[in-house]
């Protein structure tokens, strides 16, 4: 139903953006990777998909179409919903899952919360030709900030909003901080604190 919208991003955070065209708030939720993306813009463009449920429309973005398509092809996976395939590409890039699936390593896929052993097998069976075929071509840079109590407090909210408890959270950020350093931006912090979890 919608490609992509094109417009001024109003709110920008770690899981979610919105995105003003002509007037109207679109409500998207976003991945770290996406995030690392679009954080320094004030406009662009967000490729979408949206997810409709008896309950809920829900429509997810993304920086780049090779992250959306990876995204697709992670939802149709028996066991894996968008909330789950959002999750894995806060973890993992694009090219990061790529060479996972192609490889075969689920180990790096159980470490991502909600993936056991056997979805992360259905996931490398039922996706390995896909995204061979078809997989991501970009790379994600990003820069380095000192943490500050801001970047603490916002990758403590995308933690809590990806559906994991306040404390122990706060924990996984804590060992992180002490693991790396304080040298680290807010995507960072997330992805080090999910390895932590």
């Amino acid at each position: 139903m919608y490609e992509y919208f094109n417009g001024k991003f109003a709110k920008v955070t770690a899981t979610q953006v919105v995105v003003d065209v002509n007037g109207v708030g679109y409500d998207v939720n976003i991945s770290l990777n996406t995030y690392a993306k679009i954080k320094e813009l004030h406009e662009g463009k967000i490729y979408v998909h949206l997810s409709i449920k008896e309950d809920a429309h829900t429509l997810y973005g993304f920086a780049d179409d090779d992250e959306r398509k990876m995204f697709r092809h992670l939802i149709t996976v028996n066991g894996v919903g968008t909330n789950t395939a959002r999750m894995i590409l806060s973890s993992l890039t694009p090219n990061e899952l790529q060479m996972v699936i192609g490889g075969g390593n689920v180990a790096v896929l159980q470490k991502v919360k909600g993936i056991g052993a056997k979805t992360a097998q259905k996931i490398i069976i039922d996706l390995k030709d896909k995204v061979i075929k078809d997989g991501p071509s970009g790379s994600t840079g990003a820069g380095t900030i000192f943490v500050t109590s801001s970047a603490r407090s916002e990758a403590l909210s995308a933690l809590v909003t990806l559906g994991f408890a306040r404390n122990v959270a706060e924990k996984a950020i804590d060992t992180t901080i002490k693991q790396k350093g304080d040298n680290l931006n807010v995507e960072e912090l997330i992805k080090g604190a999910l390895g932590n979890l």
